[in-house]
């Protein structure tokens, strides 16, 4: 596996979390905190995601 890319700048971060934070909110109730983690792999980067919820939303299929 090609990694391009394996700094994840703290500006990258940012937006990447407030895109994390409209589709948290879709799925979750209660979605406040959020922290996101890129180390390197064996095979590539591995990427943590972390955010506390209240619940989870219901769900109804796509149309």
């Amino acid at each position: 596996m090609i990694v391009d890319k394996v700094v994840f700048t703290d500006g990258e971060k940012e937006l990447f979390i407030e895109d994390l934070k409209t589709v948290c909110k879709e799925y979750f109730e209660g979605a406040e905190k959020y922290a996101v983690d890129v180390v390197s792999a064996a095979n590539g980067l591995s990427v943590c995601i972390v955010f506390d919820a209240v619940r989870v939303r219901n769900f109804r299929k796509a149309r």
